[in-house]
């Protein structure tokens, strides 16, 4: 299963958040990395378009077909494409995981998914895209809710998402909406990858 296996850090300066996990490496270098780094050059609507893609793909974790087939997922779908894109960004298993807290990062739901942990209506699926509908139960294997990672996890969650539901008691999941753009967290501008898919 294909996947983002490069330098995290360098990643994380180059846009300069830390959107694969905590990246301490920014306080020391603020700036691109590469020998070119510190320049000051302006980049082109081009570059600006091409870089916000990239950072989506990042975020999300996913190589570049992927990114593209969920694009024209996206405009084949009545409304606003950019809306629409990240709703479906955010309506993939693995980013389920990690917005209720079962994880601490997309690369770790997606591990804990591919390695068979998670459920969807009671039924075990091991596939990070597949897409989480409203009213879906997203669950625990019983197998799994006594691994120490998922009970760290769960005791230092402290974050709520409006379009989902979710029971300490017995670690399970509700997906009881698609979430609004002012609702989604991420600092994409999603109308320049529009422009760019569109050129």
């Amino acid at each position: 299963m294909a996947r983002y296996t490069g330098p995290k850090a360098k990643i994380s300066r180059k846009f300069k958040e830390p959107i694969l996990g905590a990246a301490k490496i920014l306080k020391k270098k603020n700036y691109p990395p590469g020998q070119h780094g510190r320049s000051r050059k302006k980049k082109t609507a081009y570059a600006l378009q091409l870089q916000e893609k990239q950072k989506a793909k990042h975020i999300y974790g996913l190589l570049e077909k992927q990114f593209s087939n969920t694009f024209q997922k996206a405009v084949r779908r009545k409304g606003i494409t950019g809306t629409i894109l990240l709703q479906l960004l955010e309506q993939r298993l693995d980013n389920i995981v990690f917005r209720l807290g079962i994880s601490p990062t997309r690369r770790a739901a997606r591990q804990l998914v591919v390695h068979r942990h998670i459920t969807v209506n009671e039924r075990i699926v091991n596939i990070p895209s597949y897409q989480v509908k409203i009213g879906d139960l997203i669950s625990i294997k019983e197998k799994s809710k006594s691994l120490s990672f998922i009970e760290q996890n769960m005791m230092s969650n402290h974050n709520h998402y409006d379009w989902l539901e979710w029971s300490r008691e017995n670690y399970k999941g509700k997906v009881i909406g698609i979430p609004e753009r002012e609702k989604i967290p991420e600092k994409i501008n999603e109308q320049n990858i529009v422009e760019l898919y569109s050129r």
